[in-house]
């Protein structure tokens, strides 16, 4: 697909990650904006999957570590066809299994169920220890929140992952700067999170604009390149992205939008949606 293809798909994503918890009247927007853009990138250019063997023994895996960030990889599996996108609108409600973190044995498309934060990465990494030692060519990728590495446990992961050499592991940061109290930096900095990565043996990847298709792209073409480690892709991002009153904002972490707030957000995003088509 090409540039511009991936960020209609990713607009499309941003209204379904709006539409879905406007419906529930809870979840976590913020952070499945920010990470809207890595998402499509992921299941529509990226792996090796196929929404109509949602089970292949091939496939690459994806296994979100901030799980709370369900509504972003929902809303990309509906787009890539795993699930009907209707079923975005009973999110969280009782009796449905697009629950609030993400349910491997319910829904189609995840790998591992998580939500509690920093243990996602230790079963990513499982996962391509265990392709390695089955000689399997699968690839393994994790999407981490930049508060969640204050975890103790993604840094055992991450010590055991360079020291296994895991060159088939991907784990990427979603460094939008914000966590459920404010500003990571202020909360419990985990910077320089490059350096930290590097000496756990990790070829690590910055990424200036981590909502931009061009700036993924070059990222994950350089991560193929690595061999005898594995990979940290650091992106910075913007909480909220594509939602004039949600991005950079800390209170829009774990808050659903009102009537009025979603057709604001809507509204946003069909403006976008416009602006692409004219492009």
């Amino acid at each position: 697909m090409n540039k511009l293809e991936l960020q209609k798909i990713a607009n499309e994503v941003r209204k379904d990650i709006v539409t879905a918890v406007h419906a529930a009247k809870a979840g976590h927007p913020g952070g499945s904006l920010s990470a809207a853009d890595l998402f499509t990138y992921l299941y529509f250019e990226e792996m090796n999957i196929d929404p109509k063997e949602p089970k292949k023994a091939d496939r690459d895996r994806f296994v979100l570590s901030k799980g709370h960030t369900a509504p972003g990889l929902y809303s990309v599996l509906a787009e890539r066809g795993y699930f009907p996108k209707e079923d975005l609108k009973t999110l969280r409600h009782l009796g449905s299994y697009l629950q609030g973190h993400p349910d491997m044995k319910h829904i189609p498309g995840v790998d591992m169920s998580s939500g509690s934060l920093g243990q996602g990465i230790s079963a990513a990494v499982g996962m391509a220890l265990s392709a390695k030692l089955s000689n399997d060519s699968y690839r393994v990728y994790t999407l981490l929140g930049d508060g969640e590495i204050q975890e103790g446990q993604v840094w055992e992961a991450a010590m055991f992952a360079g020291h296994r050499n895991l060159d088939n592991l991907v784990v990427i940061v979603d460094n939008n700067g914000l966590q459920i109290d404010g500003k990571v930096d202020d909360v419990c900095s985990p910077y320089p999170i490059d350096k930290k990565f590097e000496a756990f043996n990790f070829h690590v990847i910055n990424v200036e604009d981590g909502n931009d298709m061009d700036q993924l792209k070059a990222a994950f073409d350089e991560a193929r390149t690595v061999k005898g480690m594995p990979v940290a892709i650091i992106m910075k991002t913007v909480k909220g992205k594509g939602v004039s009153f949600m991005e950079n904002q800390a209170g829009w972490h774990g808050k659903a939008p009102n009537d009025d707030e979603y057709a604001q957000a809507m509204e946003d995003l069909e403006k976008a949606g416009e602006a692409l088509c004219q492009m």
